[in-house]
């Protein structure tokens, strides 16, 4: 799965989702909740999990939000008794029949944050060793995530590559000049302009390929 994971992440997420399902005691759906500036679901073996995360977005608040921004590991016995989150709360009861619930933090990157999400419609079905094992999993999951952010920047770093090639060969013939040079007066034109390279780099092939 962790090789599969730099180029089907979605699909490897799905599968890592419903073997942790099979695997930790009392859990019966999973998902991974995704915050930055909104609220997604990933991978929801269940619609309770995308409902759920539809109640953190819309009230600004639950576990799944604290587990991502508090960098911490939220547990919820009984969501009916539950007084942390008292609007999720309210909203959570009247829309499923979850009542405990287990957010693993993934990873916090800048604004970005994601946590591991294990819910039972029974109270308490989580015990020590569903924790731990929880835990477990929530490490393979990030494990997985980082794969995929990986080859996500690696895919960028080629494709700024590329379109800074570009750049250097539209110059070099414009101005006969060689490769060095044309790279010097793109990274000039990007400290002066205060633009990344990469960017001074783009433009300057779509205004000479306006259709590209």
């Amino acid at each position: 799965m962790h090789r599969r994971a730099a180029t089907d992440f979605e699909a490897v997420l799905r599968e890592l989702n419903a073997v942790t399902v099979e695997s930790v005691s009392g859990a019966q759906y999973a998902s991974v909740t995704v915050v930055d500036d909104t609220v997604q679901s990933l991978a929801a073996t269940h619609p309770y999990l995308a409902l759920l995360d539809e109640v953190q977005r819309d009230v600004g608040e639950g576990p799944c939000l604290s587990a991502g921004w508090d960098h911490q590991n939220i547990i919820i016995e009984d969501l009916s008794t539950e007084t942390r989150w008292p609007r999720y709360r309210e909203a959570a009861l009247a829309r499923t029949p979850v009542r405990s619930i287990l957010s693993f933090r993934l990873h916090n990157e800048g604004s970005r944050s994601a946590a591991l999400n294990l819910c039972a419609e029974a109270a308490y079905a989580f015990d020590e060793e569903a924790i731990e094992l929880g835990l477990i999993f929530a490490a393979h999951t990030t494990v997985a995530w980082n794969v995929m952010r990986r080859h996500e920047q690696f895919r960028s770093a080629l494709a700024s590559r590329d379109v800074i090639g570009q750049a250097k060969g539209i110059l070099m013939e414009r101005f006969d000049i060689n490769a060095m040079a044309a790279f010097d007066l793109l990274r000039e034109i990007s400290q002066e302009s205060n633009t990344k390279l990469v960017d001074v780099a783009e433009r300057l092939v779509n205004l000479e390929h306006p259709s590209r």
